[in-house]
Protein backbone atom coordinates (compact mmCIF):
# COMPACT_ATOMS: atom_id res chain seq x y z
CA UNK A 1 0.00 0.00 0.00
CA UNK A 2 1.18 3.52 -1.30
CA UNK A 3 2.09 6.13 1.75
CA UNK A 4 -0.31 8.90 1.45
CA UNK A 5 1.03 11.92 -0.69
CA UNK A 6 2.40 14.81 1.07
CA UNK A 7 0.40 17.93 1.35
CA UNK A 8 2.40 20.70 -0.73
CA UNK A 9 -0.18 23.40 -0.87
CA UNK A 10 1.93 26.24 1.06
CA UNK A 11 1.37 27.75 4.54
CA UNK A 12 1.11 31.39 3.17
CA UNK A 13 -0.63 32.06 0.10
CA UNK A 14 0.21 35.26 -1.61
CA UNK A 15 -2.16 36.62 -4.11
CA UNK A 16 -1.28 40.22 -6.35
CA UNK A 17 -3.98 42.10 -7.99
CA UNK A 18 -3.63 45.87 -8.54
CA UNK A 19 -1.39 47.33 -6.52
CA UNK A 20 -2.57 45.09 -3.37
CA UNK A 21 -0.81 41.84 -2.06
CA UNK A 22 -3.06 39.58 -0.15
CA UNK A 23 -0.94 37.26 2.16
CA UNK A 24 -3.04 34.56 3.91
CA UNK A 25 -2.11 32.35 6.90
CA UNK A 26 -3.05 28.97 5.99
CA UNK A 27 -2.18 26.47 8.02
CA UNK A 28 -5.64 26.16 10.24
CA UNK A 29 -3.91 22.75 11.13
CA UNK A 30 -1.37 24.14 13.59
CA UNK A 31 -4.46 27.34 14.32
CA UNK A 32 -1.70 29.73 11.52
CA UNK A 33 0.94 29.46 14.76
CA UNK A 34 3.67 31.14 14.19
CA UNK A 35 6.15 28.34 13.49
CA UNK A 36 9.89 27.91 12.02
CA UNK A 37 7.97 27.61 8.96
CA UNK A 38 5.77 30.19 8.86
CA UNK A 39 8.11 32.74 10.48
CA UNK A 40 10.42 32.19 7.43
CA UNK A 41 7.37 32.00 4.85
CA UNK A 42 6.45 35.55 6.19
CA UNK A 43 9.93 36.85 6.53
CA UNK A 44 11.13 36.13 3.10
CA UNK A 45 7.56 37.32 1.94
CA UNK A 46 8.42 40.48 3.15
CA UNK A 47 11.83 40.88 2.04
CA UNK A 48 10.55 40.57 -1.13
CA UNK A 49 7.63 42.40 -1.08
CA UNK A 50 10.12 45.37 0.49
CA UNK A 51 11.69 45.30 -2.83
CA UNK A 52 8.92 45.01 -5.09
CA UNK A 53 7.63 48.83 -6.21
CA UNK A 54 4.31 46.73 -8.17
CA UNK A 55 3.40 46.27 -4.10
CA UNK A 56 1.71 49.30 -2.89
CA UNK A 57 -0.16 47.71 0.07
CA UNK A 58 -0.54 45.01 1.66
CA UNK A 59 -3.49 42.86 3.60
CA UNK A 60 -2.83 40.05 6.02
CA UNK A 61 -5.18 37.51 6.56
CA UNK A 62 -5.75 33.98 7.57
CA UNK A 63 -8.35 30.78 6.86
CA UNK A 64 -9.71 29.03 9.69
CA UNK A 65 -11.56 29.94 13.27
CA UNK A 66 -8.30 31.23 14.36
CA UNK A 67 -6.35 34.11 12.72
CA UNK A 68 -3.19 33.18 14.53
CA UNK A 69 -2.29 31.29 18.00
CA UNK A 70 1.28 32.73 18.21
CA UNK A 71 3.94 30.61 19.15
CA UNK A 72 4.03 26.85 18.13
CA UNK A 73 4.52 25.48 21.54
CA UNK A 74 5.01 22.06 20.82
CA UNK A 75 7.52 23.34 18.95
CA UNK A 76 9.23 24.96 21.94
CA UNK A 77 8.72 22.16 24.52
CA UNK A 78 10.18 19.39 22.36
CA UNK A 79 13.31 21.72 22.75
CA UNK A 80 13.22 21.73 26.54
CA UNK A 81 15.59 17.81 25.88
CA UNK A 82 18.49 20.44 24.52
CA UNK A 83 21.73 20.10 26.77
CA UNK A 84 20.56 24.08 27.32
CA UNK A 85 17.00 23.03 28.59
CA UNK A 86 16.51 24.67 24.77
CA UNK A 87 17.64 28.60 25.98
CA UNK A 88 19.45 28.99 22.66
CA UNK A 89 16.38 27.35 20.81
CA UNK A 90 14.42 29.55 22.71
CA UNK A 91 16.80 32.89 21.94
CA UNK A 92 16.63 32.31 18.28
CA UNK A 93 13.06 31.64 18.11
CA UNK A 94 12.14 34.76 20.07
CA UNK A 95 14.50 36.71 18.20
CA UNK A 96 13.20 35.74 14.66
CA UNK A 97 9.36 36.69 15.61
CA UNK A 98 10.76 39.47 17.00
CA UNK A 99 12.89 40.54 13.71
CA UNK A 100 9.36 39.64 11.61
CA UNK A 101 7.59 41.90 13.46
CA UNK A 102 9.89 44.86 12.90
CA UNK A 103 9.82 43.96 8.93
CA UNK A 104 6.36 44.74 8.71
CA UNK A 105 6.90 48.46 10.30
CA UNK A 106 9.75 48.93 8.31
CA UNK A 107 7.93 47.56 5.42
CA UNK A 108 7.37 50.99 3.09
CA UNK A 109 3.64 49.49 2.29
CA UNK A 110 1.12 49.56 4.69
CA UNK A 111 -0.28 46.41 5.92
CA UNK A 112 -3.64 46.10 6.84
CA UNK A 113 -4.83 43.05 9.10
CA UNK A 114 -8.11 41.34 8.18
CA UNK A 115 -8.80 39.22 11.71
CA UNK A 116 -11.36 36.26 10.97
CA UNK A 117 -10.78 34.60 14.18
CA UNK A 118 -9.21 34.51 17.40
CA UNK A 119 -5.76 36.28 17.52
CA UNK A 120 -3.62 35.55 20.95
CA UNK A 121 -0.43 35.75 22.07
CA UNK A 122 2.21 36.83 19.22
CA UNK A 123 -1.45 36.11 17.09
CA UNK A 124 -2.13 39.39 19.12
CA UNK A 125 1.13 41.03 18.21
CA UNK A 126 1.08 40.37 14.70
CA UNK A 127 -2.38 42.01 14.88
CA UNK A 128 -1.18 45.28 17.01
CA UNK A 129 2.15 45.22 14.43
CA UNK A 130 0.06 45.66 11.52
CA UNK A 131 -0.47 49.78 10.42
CA UNK A 132 -4.20 48.78 10.28
CA UNK A 133 -6.32 46.36 11.64
CA UNK A 134 -10.15 45.18 10.02
CA UNK A 135 -11.78 42.41 12.48
CA UNK A 136 -14.67 40.39 12.01
CA UNK A 137 -17.25 40.58 14.89
CA UNK A 138 -16.28 37.20 15.70
CA UNK A 139 -12.86 37.90 16.47
CA UNK A 140 -11.28 37.76 20.23
CA UNK A 141 -7.92 38.88 21.14
CA UNK A 142 -6.00 38.13 24.29
CA UNK A 143 -2.49 37.64 25.67
CA UNK A 144 -2.74 35.01 27.46
CA UNK A 145 0.83 33.69 28.33
CA UNK A 146 0.21 34.49 32.41
CA UNK A 147 -2.43 31.76 32.50
CA UNK A 148 -0.02 29.30 32.00
CA UNK A 149 3.36 30.93 33.06
CA UNK A 150 4.77 32.66 30.33
CA UNK A 151 4.22 36.38 30.83
CA UNK A 152 3.39 37.39 26.93
CA UNK A 153 6.69 39.84 27.35
CA UNK A 154 7.31 40.10 23.35
CA UNK A 155 3.86 40.40 22.58
CA UNK A 156 3.46 43.55 24.81
CA UNK A 157 5.87 45.46 22.91
CA UNK A 158 3.22 45.92 20.17
CA UNK A 159 0.12 45.78 22.63
CA UNK A 160 1.17 48.76 24.58
CA UNK A 161 2.58 50.76 22.08
CA UNK A 162 -1.31 50.41 20.25
CA UNK A 163 -3.43 50.60 23.58
CA UNK A 164 -3.48 52.80 26.57
CA UNK A 165 -1.36 51.44 29.49
CA UNK A 166 -3.83 50.48 32.04
CA UNK A 167 -5.73 48.37 28.60
CA UNK A 168 -2.32 47.06 27.71
CA UNK A 169 -1.96 45.54 31.45
CA UNK A 170 -4.93 44.37 31.98
CA UNK A 171 -4.87 42.10 29.01
CA UNK A 172 -1.41 41.13 30.28
CA UNK A 173 -2.14 40.41 33.52
CA UNK A 174 -5.35 38.67 33.46
CA UNK A 175 -4.90 37.00 29.82
CA UNK A 176 -8.95 37.29 29.45
CA UNK A 177 -10.86 36.71 25.80
CA UNK A 178 -10.84 40.44 24.70
CA UNK A 179 -13.99 40.88 21.61
CA UNK A 180 -13.87 42.68 18.93
CA UNK A 181 -15.86 45.62 19.88
CA UNK A 182 -13.56 45.98 23.32
CA UNK A 183 -10.96 46.02 21.15
CA UNK A 184 -12.23 48.81 18.42
CA UNK A 185 -13.08 50.96 21.79
CA UNK A 186 -9.28 50.27 23.16
CA UNK A 187 -7.72 50.90 19.93
CA UNK A 188 -6.07 47.35 18.93
CA UNK A 189 -8.17 47.66 15.67
CA UNK A 190 -9.38 50.81 13.45
CA UNK A 191 -12.88 48.53 11.88
CA UNK A 192 -15.59 45.96 13.39
CA UNK A 193 -17.41 44.51 10.52
CA UNK A 194 -20.11 41.50 10.07
CA UNK A 195 -18.41 38.26 10.06
CA UNK A 196 -17.25 37.50 6.74
CA UNK A 197 -16.73 40.85 5.27
CA UNK A 198 -13.06 41.34 6.89
CA UNK A 199 -11.32 40.69 3.99
CA UNK A 200 -13.25 42.87 1.29
CA UNK A 201 -13.01 45.68 3.88
CA UNK A 202 -9.30 45.44 4.64
CA UNK A 203 -8.67 44.78 0.94
CA UNK A 204 -10.78 48.17 0.08
CA UNK A 205 -8.54 50.75 2.55
CA UNK A 206 -5.56 48.64 1.07
CA UNK A 207 -6.70 49.57 -2.66
CA UNK A 208 -7.04 53.53 -1.37
CA UNK A 209 -3.88 53.40 -0.31
CA UNK A 210 -2.71 51.86 -3.14
CA UNK A 211 -4.04 54.83 -4.94
CA UNK A 212 -1.88 57.06 -3.27
CA UNK A 213 1.65 58.19 -4.40
CA UNK A 214 3.80 55.23 -2.92
CA UNK A 215 6.73 57.57 -2.35
CA UNK A 216 4.19 59.69 -0.41
CA UNK A 217 2.65 56.77 1.93
CA UNK A 218 6.52 55.33 2.51
CA UNK A 219 7.90 58.76 4.07
CA UNK A 220 4.82 59.10 5.94
CA UNK A 221 4.68 55.26 7.35
CA UNK A 222 8.16 55.61 8.53
CA UNK A 223 7.89 59.14 10.11
CA UNK A 224 5.38 57.68 12.20
CA UNK A 225 7.39 54.61 13.89
CA UNK A 226 10.82 57.31 14.34
CA UNK A 227 8.78 60.30 15.91
CA UNK A 228 6.19 58.20 18.15
CA UNK A 229 9.71 56.95 20.59
CA UNK A 230 10.97 60.80 20.80
CA UNK A 231 10.54 63.96 23.15
CA UNK A 232 7.86 66.12 21.86
CA UNK A 233 10.56 68.97 20.58
CA UNK A 234 12.37 66.41 19.20
CA UNK A 235 9.73 64.80 17.02
CA UNK A 236 8.24 68.00 15.77
CA UNK A 237 11.86 69.15 14.87
CA UNK A 238 11.68 65.46 12.85
CA UNK A 239 8.62 65.92 11.37
CA UNK A 240 9.47 68.99 10.20
CA UNK A 241 12.18 68.09 8.38
CA UNK A 242 10.41 65.48 6.98
CA UNK A 243 8.25 67.80 5.47
CA UNK A 244 10.42 70.12 4.29
CA UNK A 245 11.84 66.68 1.87
CA UNK A 246 8.40 65.62 1.08
CA UNK A 247 7.24 69.01 0.09
CA UNK A 248 10.29 69.23 -2.31
CA UNK A 249 9.55 65.80 -4.00
CA UNK A 250 7.81 65.55 -7.65
CA UNK A 251 4.81 64.14 -6.27
CA UNK A 252 4.15 66.47 -3.63
CA UNK A 253 4.79 69.41 -6.17
CA UNK A 254 2.16 67.05 -8.50
CA UNK A 255 -0.60 66.77 -5.39
CA UNK A 256 -0.45 70.69 -4.78
CA UNK A 257 -0.81 71.76 -8.43
CA UNK A 258 -3.71 69.42 -9.26
CA UNK A 259 -5.58 70.55 -6.01
CA UNK A 260 -5.08 73.80 -6.92
CA UNK A 261 -5.55 73.44 -10.78
CA UNK A 262 -8.87 71.40 -9.62
CA UNK A 263 -8.08 68.06 -11.25
CA UNK A 264 -6.69 64.16 -10.27
CA UNK A 265 -3.19 64.10 -9.82
CA UNK A 266 -0.84 62.01 -11.51
CA UNK A 267 1.53 60.05 -9.46
CA UNK A 268 5.30 59.28 -10.59
CA UNK A 269 5.89 58.09 -7.07
CA UNK A 270 8.71 60.24 -6.73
Amino acid sequence: MNAPALSTRPILDRRDHDGVTTLTLDDPGSRNALSEAMLAALSNTFTAIAADRSVRAVVLAAVGPCFSSGHNLKEMTARRADPDRGRAYFTDILGRCSAMMQQIVALPQPVVAAVQGLATAAGCQLVATCDLAVASAAARFCTPGVNIGLFCSTPMVALSRNVAPKHAMEMLLLGDMIPAEEALRMGLVNRVVPAGEELAVAQALAARIAARSTLTVKIGKRAFYEQSGMRLSDAYDHASAVMVENMLARDAEEGIGATLAKRQPRWEDR
